[in-house]
């Protein structure tokens, strides 16, 4: 087997798992996109994955996004890049500059950022806002209690284009409590789009409504010698 065959027979079976958990939920055929999570791996393994019909993809840092993405981008404009770990304010000019869609909008001062970049560059992004809904110390993302607050202040005072809701449940508690919490938050505030499931628990957040599956290693494989711990996407 080589590279270009073993992530396109990955990625054929993520996608076959995806067209059957959004067919037993009762939703439309593709109702769910799949963001592919390039982080750490190198570039041969995402020409690999666009080769193999791939097109939207999820990175974790700037610094990557850099390193890879460029060239990527100048050989396949119509791919989809997702930047879904924490954002500084100091990154948010490459950030908007080099990606589509930023997944992790969590703090009043970051979104202010933004929307000053935006409108500085011209370039308008879709945004998710990222919910902590385990209310984890060490994760980011907004409280559950502030988030209608938060969202409304995304719209209103930034004028930031917010899409919808993400969220990385807590590892030792059930995902599907997390799911409804969100899909719950994202109906109340009118948004649409759901950013929640990885590789270990993406079929059971469809079935709660997620519109975006973030999934990393049933596609690319684990990262060689890596100590988990955190949920793998």
């Amino acid at each position: 087997m080589t590279l270009d065959t073993d992530i396109a027979a990955s990625l054929s079976a993520v996608k076959g798992r995806i067209a059957e958990a959004t067919a037993a939920a009762g939703r439309r055929p593709g109702a769910v996109e799949l963001v592919a999570i390039s982080k750490t791996k190198p570039a041969e393994a995402i020409r690999a994955a666009i080769a193999a019909g791939q097109r939207l993809f999820g990175e974790n840092r700037i610094q990557e996004v850099e390193a890879k993405w460029p060239a990527i981008r100048a050989d396949h404009p119509g791919i989809g890049l997702h930047l879904v770990g924490p954002l500084q304010r100091n990154k948010v000019r490459r950030a908007v500059a080099l990606v589509d869609v930023i997944e992790s909008v969590d703090r009043e001062r970051l979104a202010a950022a933004l929307a000053e970049e935006m409108a500085r560059s011209g370039r308008r992004l879709g945004c998710f806002v990222q919910v902590n809904t385990g209310e984890e110390p060490q994760k980011a993302g907004v409280l559950p209690a502030d988030v209608d607050a938060f969202v409304a202040a995304c719209r209103e005072r930034f004028g930031l284009d917010v899409l919808g809701l993400m969220c990385i449940p807590p590892v030792d508690e059930e995902p599907s409590l997390h799911f409804a919490l969100l899909a719950e938050m994202a109906r109340r505030n009118g948004l649409a789009q759901l950013s929640m499931g990885m590789s270990d628990d993406f079929a059971v957040a469809i079935r709660f409504g997620a519109t975006h599956v973030r999934v990393g290693t049933a596609i690319f494989g684990g990262r060689p010698g890596a100590v988990v711990h955190a949920p793998s996407c």
